[in-house]
């Protein structure tokens, strides 16, 4: 016979880990704010090619004397197709926020800058992309209402499938624990000075569905075990049995994907592939937090609505 764990009595202990982490991440929110990728703020970025190692320092220091009175941040990534026998072959994307756009003269005085002080890594111009930052708000925006909308509809899903077991209550709590993993990740994103692009947006879908699937699997055996114990039977006692049955099939699922998604990051970090990191980085924390919060989250405070409600 499997062990019922006391997922009800530790709550307070799960509640607690939660709102510590939380406060970290509104204390180091204050303190280091939250950056804006160009995609939202508006912008500019300039991409060249180029072979070879380069000292970032003299580089930053190379793109700033060309273009002074901007502020000078870009990302290097290695070029897996144009790798040759010589020499790897990488991509630098330099990145200017603001309103105005980059001048054609602008562009050509990085260009000659570059070719000059870095003649043996072959510096080449690739392309320039704009964002205005207007555009950059409404594309927020958008991101932003797909997010709402799509927890929306999961609340309503939720409510409608486990209406024997208080769907309302059941969807709430479950839209709660995904908030709980939407803050996880954005204090990921803030506490590792990450900016935050469409990848945040892509990882907060994506993890909306995935702890939404363990935490429907949980309400799944909470009501099979409610049906077979009796509605007699204590709410805080089903659930313990319910969570303490699907536990090693939710932690197996989210090791699995950990394990896919960290060999992902692994072979991004190798190869410089910044792009990838930030999305892989971020997709781990969450799968950790979803896994967490459909067990220790959702459930207890879905427990204690309903406890409640009896008493009431």
């Amino acid at each position: 016979m499997k062990k019922t764990l006391n997922f009800i009595g530790k709550s307070k202990v799960f509640f607690g880990i939660s709102l510590a982490i939380i406060l970290i991440g509104i204390i180091c929110n204050i303190i280091f704010g939250v950056t804006l990728d160009i995609q939202f703020k508006g912008g500019a970025i300039i991409s060249y090619g180029f072979v070879g190692e380069v000292d970032d320092a003299a580089l930053k220091s190379a793109i700033q004397e060309a273009t002074p009175g901007n502020t000078v941040t870009f990302t290097i990534s290695q070029d897996i197709l144009s790798n040759t026998e010589e020499n790897d072959a990488y991509t630098i994307a330099i990145q200017f926020s603001g309103e105005t756009a980059i001048s054609t003269d602008t562009q050509k005085t990085i260009t000659d800058t570059l070719t000059e002080k870095f003649p043996e890594n072959k510096f080449e111009y690739q392309e320039t992309t704009s964002v205005e930052a207007s555009m950059g708000l409404k594309f927020l925006l958008k991101c932003l209402t797909a997010v709402a909308i799509a927890s929306i509809l999961m609340v309503i899903y939720v409510t409608i499938r486990f209406k024997r077991i208080g769907g309302l209550s059941a969807g709430v709590m479950a839209l709660v624990a995904l908030f709980h993993d939407v803050a996880m990740i954005y204090f990921m994103y803030v506490i590792f000075r990450m900016p935050i692009d469409s990848n945040f947006i892509a990882v907060v879908l994506m993890i909306l569905g995935y702890s939404l699937n363990d935490t429907i699997v949980i309400y799944d055996r909470v009501r099979e075990e409610r049906r077979i114990a009796g509605p007699k039977e204590d709410i805080a006692v089903v659930f313990n049995k319910s969570a303490s049955a699907v536990m090693s099939r939710t932690i197996a699922t989210s090791v699995t994907t950990l394990v896919a998604i960290g060999t992902v990051y692994v072979v991004a970090t190798i190869f410089a592939l910044d792009s990838v990191q930030g999305f892989a980085l971020p997709m781990m924390i969450g799968v950790i937090s979803g896994c967490y919060s459909s067990l220790c989250i959702a459930g207890p405070l879905w427990v204690f609505w309903n406890k409640r409600k009896e008493k009431n």
